[in-house]
């Protein structure tokens, strides 16, 4: 019965139109879809285009999620000044809190709504009750919950009553309660009518009818999925043009190379999977798909929105209510006879907000196959050897912020429908090629990617076809005109690769201290073999990655490339058809070591005083260093012992302690009592190692402040200034 009761109060609520007007007598006129542009932030551009309807209005259909989209960024776009738009009508959006309020539920998001808050929100409208004995019309006073009653069932055990009066008590309390409306009718009668008996309740009042079909319509779990219409105010002498943004899904991309017999081009074939996430059948729709990212947000703009303001009152607080409307001065005054405290509460309002930002930054150190004496090796900052980075690809250039590809059809699409459709198809420079990733790696296949077309390439997985079928697949990054990647797609089992370290040497050019590093910039050669089979009956271009930074020279390839997705020198290695190739590569590299003062020993700065590669000036340094760096290790070694010594004494006091606690104490006096003697000579030998301690520690800091001092020489004259 009762979910009966609710359907048809649902059904009258949502008779009503929830602004209370009529429908227009002639129905508005929808504008045509005519482009949709398509980005990768989420959003899709709608265009639609058509002669504005004077009579029954123009309307473009919008789902109620959209509609803030659409009110935050709708455009405009008449022809020749022939058509100009007054302004858009919309039905009101609300939020969920406001259509609760706007119901007499409540207000929390999380509240169920029941039978007894959808009758209770009509507490003092005017309604229609039917029931079976008739229809009743009158205002509720009110809608209580009685528990029900078991007269029955108390009359036929009346005799065993006083024995089950616990147990009736429970049923009793698990019953359900029974909902009563209380109704002041026209003819002034109170009437009371249980739930059981109510067959439907309407609203009599149309504004109320409008307010309940309004919050069910926004608390609807697919409230936001409703179509709303937009009704353009328009006077037209020629077609209108309106756009907007609305959510839509990304649309995404798929690549395919067809790589030629020779190996040394390709076809690129590029695919986009869109997608038609709205009601609305796409029929010959001109489709674009904008590679790029223009920054787009969500902001609430169609519900109403009230702030609050600070409430005054007067001096002394005032009641609304008369005192003696339903009490006497002697009620109010009370019994006293429980004294109880009160307080007053403010009710206030706050609100907050965040944002927050994170950045990373990584980095690699390179490590040589020779042996590292000491620090943090990386690209030295003052020999200029050579720059292996300049001999990459031009990296491309962009006319605009977005690239656009328009499809070369117009689409049809259903709604909810999604398609995969050409977008590009090219010529590409894409060389086949074997890569070797570095000294240990084996052997893959790949390509020698360069964007060879006029537009930025999205982001992707890329399959490749050779010699007429699958060859292997990858995923390409976001790649401008003219950039180029290497890409691996899958083993080459036909090549044998392996290197050997002969000769190294490094030869120290600068010394270098500043923030508390000192740095040691040197310059290593290496000579090494690298060994190359191809077994396969076709000539191999082997692209071996480099393990040296930029600022080198390398000799011995037949081409040296630069990698800028990985920041690597490559050497390009040309192998016949079943041949093994031995070539000896020789590098020189600009490097420096950087070691921390607090890590500095004194074999390196003496191995720095006796390199005669470094100018004479800062061999001296690192001599005198040398010197005050051996001072600080005599203090550090003083220490040592003191700290050894200290432990020893401590022990020393624990174990004598306990042989006097073990004897009683002290009896017969210090004179008597060889322990008392000993632990009293021992607190005064720790007490003398803890002096020494501190000595000893302000000695270290001032001999690593005289070691700072001899490195002054080696600052860089800017730093030196400053």
């Amino acid at each position: 019965m009762r979910k009966g009761i609710v359907g048809l109060m649902l059904g009258a609520m949502t008779l009503a139109a929830c602004t209370g007007e009529a429908p227009p007598k002639t129905p508005a006129t929808v504008l045509p879809l005519k482009n949709v542009r398509l980005y990768e932030t989420g959003v899709g551009y709608f265009e639609r285009t058509g002669a504005a309807n004077p009579s029954g209005g123009t309307s473009l259909p919008v789902p109620a999620g959209h509609l803030d989209d659409a009110l935050k960024s709708l455009v405009v776009l008449g022809q020749d000044g022939q058509s100009q738009v007054d302004g858009l009508e919309f039905e009101s959006s609300i939020s969920e809190g406001m259509a609760r309020a706007l119901a007499g539920l409540s207000k929390e998001a999380d509240s169920p709504i029941s039978y007894l808050q959808l009758l209770s929100s009509l507490e003092g409208d005017e309604v229609e009750i039917s029931t079976k004995s008739g229809a009743f019309e009158g205002r509720v006073i009110d809608v209580v919950q009685i528990p029900k009653a078991k007269a029955e069932e108390e009359h036929e055990n009346e005799s065993s009553r006083e024995g089950d009066d616990a147990k009736d008590g429970d049923d009793e309390a698990k019953s359900d309660p029974e909902l009563v409306v209380l109704l002041l009718t026209k003819a002034h009668e109170i009437r009371r009518f249980p739930s059981s008996e109510i067959d439907a309740v309407r609203p009599m009042s149309p504004v109320t009818a409008a307010r309940l079909g309004l919050a069910l319509n926004t608390l609807s779990t697919r409230a936001a999925q409703t179509r709303r219409m937009l009704r353009v105010m328009a006077r037209s002498k020629g077609p209108v043009t309106l756009g907007y943004i609305a959510e839509t899904p990304i649309w995404r991309t798929t690549y395919r190379v067809v790589l030629d017999k020779t190996g040394q081009g390709g076809v690129l074939q590029g695919w986009a999977l869109l997608h038609n996430d709205t009601d609305e059948d796409w029929q010959k729709i001109r489709v674009q798909l904008v590679n790029g990212r223009p920054d787009s947000f969500l902001f609430p703009l169609a519900a109403p929105r009230y702030t609050r303001r600070d409430l005054a009152t007067p001096e002394h607080e005032l009641s609304t209510i008369p005192q003696l409307l339903d009490q006497t001065p002697d009620a109010i005054w009370g019994d006293h006879a429980d004294i109880e405290g009160g307080s007053y509460g403010t009710i206030g309002h706050g609100g907050g907000t965040g944002s927050g930002q994170g950045f990373g930054s990584g980095y690699g150190r390179l490590g040589g196959r020779a042996t590292v004496i000491s620090g943090r090796v990386s690209n030295s900052n003052l020999l200029e050897i050579g720059n292996l980075a300049s001999i990459a690809a031009a990296v491309g250039i962009e006319s605009g912020a977005l690239f656009t590809y328009t499809l070369p059809q117009l689409l049809d699409l259903r709604a909810h429908g999604s398609a995969l459709v050409p977008f590009v198809q090219s010529p590409v420079d894409a060389k086949q090629i074997t890569w070797i990733g570095g000294s240990n790696a084996d052997a893959r296949m790949a390509v020698r990617f360069v964007n060879s077309t006029k537009q930025t390439l999205p982001p992707g997985p890329i399959a490749f076809f050779a010699d007429g079928g699958f060859a292997g697949e990858s995923a390409l990054e976001r790649l401008k005109p003219k950039e180029r990647r290497y890409i691996e797609f899958g083993g080459d089992l036909d090549v044998e690769t392996s290197s050997e370290l002969k000769v190294w040497s490094e030869e120290a050019k600068r010394l270098t201290y500043q923030h508390g590093q000192l740095s040691e910039h040197y310059v290593r050669n290496e000579t090494s073999l690298f060994t190359i089979e191809n077994r396969s009956g076709l000539p191999r271009s082997v692209h071996w990655v480099l393990e040296v930074v930029n600022n080198a020279k390398v000799e011995g390839p037949d081409e040296v490339t630069f990698d800028s997705s990985r920041g690597r020198p490559v050497a390009v290695f040309e192998i016949p058809a079943r041949k093994e190739v031995v070539r000896e590569v020789r590098t020189e590299q600009g490097l420096s070591r950087t070691t921390s003062l607090k890590a500095i020993g004194v074999e390196l700065l003496e191995r720095l005083a006796n390199v005669e590669s470094l100018p004479p000036e800062q061999r001296a340094v690192a001599k005198v260093a040398a010197e005050r760096r051996a001072a600080v290790g005599a203090t550090r070694e003083k220490k040592e012992l003191n700290t050894k010594a200290t432990q020893e004494v401590e022990k020393d006091l624990e174990r004598l302690r306990e042989h006097l606690k073990a004897l009683g104490g002290e009896i017969g006096g210090v004179a008597a009592n060889p322990f008392v003697k000993r632990i009293l000579a021992a607190e005064d030998r720790l007490t003398a190692l803890r002096t020494e301690k501190q000595k000893l520690d302000q000695e270290e800091e001032e001999r690593m402040g005289k070691l700072e001092a001899a490195f002054e020489a080696l600052k860089p004259v800017e730093a030196h200034d400053r």
